[in-house]
């Protein structure tokens, strides 16, 4: 528990305060983002409308939760160990308590212009679509890239797996449900805790005195010999 403590939950901690800072210093000093939310909504198209559409579903609450449990399960089964599935789920529900607990405590509002998706109760700072976005696919494809040896692979899931939070980013701000600070940090929340997931969780290393036969199988390498 000390050791998840001091990994995982402090990271966690310390983050919450930075993102609760950061969203006083935007309300705090006028931005000017008002003025690109603006210069986006009137450049809109019917095409670009449906487009955007897509990309901003691709982080919808719903679809994050059933693919996080999907991947979770997925990932036991295929490696025969938690570590994986268990990452994923702290990367993706870190991000999701971060965003809910700043949004408590920051009150800001959307962009001034007409907004193409119900805007949900939550402050526009930080992005929660964005920060779920990275802490998925970016988990994902970090999980995938290290299993594979082949390096064109490797890029081709990381280019996945990076472009789809930039297309989430993107459409929010598209569709005017975001400025482009709750974006950038949204960005960057997300970022932080695949970061401190994968520190704590992913690429934990035991003392191998204290590793069992169980603990052996868990991590993949051979147990040492009597």
């Amino acid at each position: 528990m000390k050791y998840y403590a001091l990994s995982i939950v402090t990271p966690l901690l310390l983050l919450t305060a930075m993102t609760y800072g950061a969203g006083r210093l935007v309300l705090a000093w006028p931005t000017g983002e008002a003025a690109v939310s603006r210069g986006m909504a009137a450049d809109r198209t019917a095409l670009w409308n449906t487009l955007t559409d897509y990309g901003t579903s691709l982080s919808d609450t719903p679809y994050i939760v059933a693919l996080t449990a999907i991947g979770a399960i997925v990932f036991r089964l295929a490696y025969r160990r938690w570590r994986e599935s268990a990452f994923l789920v702290v990367a993706v529900w870190s991000q999701s308590l971060v965003f809910l607990t700043t949004t408590v405590l920051i009150d800001r509002h959307r962009p001034p212009v007409r907004h193409l998706d119900p805007a949900p109760p939550t402050s526009s700072f930080p992005s929660g679509h964005v920060s779920a976005a990275v802490g998925f696919y970016c988990a994902v494809a970090l999980i995938l890239s290290t299993r594979v040896r082949n390096r064109p692979l490797q890029v081709a899931i990381w280019a996945l797996g990076a472009a789809v939070p930039l297309i989430v980013g993107f459409s929010r701000l598209y569709r005017g449900m975001h400025f482009v600070t709750d974006v950038l940090w949204g960005l960057l929340l997300g970022v932080c805790c695949v970061v401190v997931a994968a520190r704590g969780i992913l690429y934990r290393h035991e003392p191998r005195a204290q590793r069992t036969p169980a603990t052996e199988r868990d991590t993949g390498h051979p147990a040492p010999a009597a």
